[in-house]
Parts: C-alpha cells; structure tokens; sequence
C-alpha cells in the first residue's frame, strides 16, 4: 500500500514537470522575443537620430494638417488648416475649417501670439497670451508645442524617461512606423500611446495618434503636401 502511495505521489510529480524539449523551445523563445524588443529599440533610436539630423538641416517646413480630436473615445471636430515653421522658430497657422479666414502667428519665446481673425481684415488683429484658454486646441494644446523640434524631444524624452512595452516597429520602401509609450507631449502626466508615422523621404510624420493606455482615442494628425526649405521672408511671419 505505501509503495502503490508513494508510486502515485511520484507519477503525479512527473506529470507536472515541463518536458527537457519543451523546456528549450520556452527558453528560445522568451530569449528571441527579448532580442527583437531590443532590435526595436534599437530600430527606433536610429528613426530618431534620422530625425534629428534632418531637423537641422531644415530651414523651414510648411504641411496641410488634418487635426481629429475625440472624447470619450468618440469623435467630436475636425480641424484643416496650413502650418508653417521656420528655423528661427517663426510659426504661422493659417485655417480653412472651421475658423475659415483666420491666422495665428507666434514666434518662439515671446509670451504673445497674434490672431487675425479675417485675413482680408489685416487692420483686425489681437494678441493673446500662449497660455490663453482660447489659443489651445480641444485637448490643451498651446502654440509653442507644436513644432518638430518638441516632438522630437519628446520622443528622445519618452524613450529614455518611459518603460517601453512593444514599439511594433515596421519599415517600408517610402514609410516607417512605430508604436511609443510617453507622458503626454503637454503637461507630462498622463502615459499615453503614440502611433507615429514616418515619411523615410523627410523624416517628417505623415500621421500621429494619440491614445489613452487603454487604446481609447484622444487626437490624430494627418499631415499632408510638405513643402521644405521654401524660404518665406519675414512678412510672411508678421501680422
């Protein structure tokens, strides 16, 4: 009776280890995974540095954006308008839905933008404080966060601050991609999910979403028709 116990203790023991083979392909696996999370990262890191250098050697961009915004996960405006930068950190955002007619003008470190609400008015005009209510998009976004050079630091930001899960890093002939986790690009908070979408040519985002961690939607960027290092003077930054 004690060996039949003592026999049925050790079968059931054998029967809860994990077979040699098996054991292996478990252990490849979990090595193989870590090493494309690396890659990844790795994958990523060389995007940035593409981007950064491009960035510098611009002297001006110009794109025709699409800004979605949602709550709750639902969709609730969209946006058209032209965004212009310059170098010297001039920017100029010309709307043609819904404030069709209006300008926006700011330029980097002076704490006033300036908004001309009918552009055949060019008398018309009033300034505003960046931090204004009314000069932030539906999700807080101000003025002085818009340009390229802050999303790019906050990618180097997120990938250097933030624990990064899976990046769902793809490359194709003309685009690259790739998933981020990172505090949100206004106030630093929150994390959040980024899906950036890269133009290889330019090194320039062809789209940008923003998701909660919960995968619910908060804004997407469409940025259409670039135009680089077109050279706008400096009547084209005044109001």
């Amino acid at each position: 009776m004690i060996r039949i116990f003592l026999n049925g203790i050790l079968s059931s023991s054998r029967k809860r280890e994990i077979p040699f083979p098996l054991f292996l392909l478990l252990a490849f696996c979990c090595s193989t995974a870590g090493q494309s999370a690396a890659s990844d990262r790795n994958q990523v890191l060389e995007v940035l540095e593409k981007m950064k250098a491009h960035f510098r050697m611009l002297e001006d961009y110009s794109c025709e954006v699409e800004q979605i915004y949602f709550q709750n996960g639902e969709e609730t405006q969209r946006v058209y308008f032209t965004y212009s930068f310059r170098k010297d950190q001039q920017i100029r955002i010309d709307f043609s839905y819904p404030q069709s007619g209006m300008t926006l003008i700011h330029r980097k470190g002076d704490p006033d933008a300036t908004i001309l609400p009918i552009r055949s008015l060019p008398w018309l005009k009033f300034r505003f404080s960046v931090h204004n209510p009314l000069l932030r998009t539906f999700t807080g976004q101000q003025i002085d966060q818009t340009d390229m050079g802050y999303f790019i630091d906050f990618l180097e930001r997120s990938l250097g601050e933030t624990t990064q899960p899976v990046f769902e890093f793809r490359e194709g002939k003309d685009e690259t991609a790739f998933l981020i986790v990172g505090r949100d690009y206004l106030e630093g908070k929150n994390l959040e999910k980024y899906r950036i979408r890269l133009l290889r040519e330019s090194w320039l985002p062809l789209r940008i979403e923003r998701y909660s961690l919960e995968n619910i939607p908060i804004e997407k960027s469409l940025l259409r028709g670039c135009i680089l290092n077109a050279r706008p003077g400096d009547a084209f930054f005044l109001l």
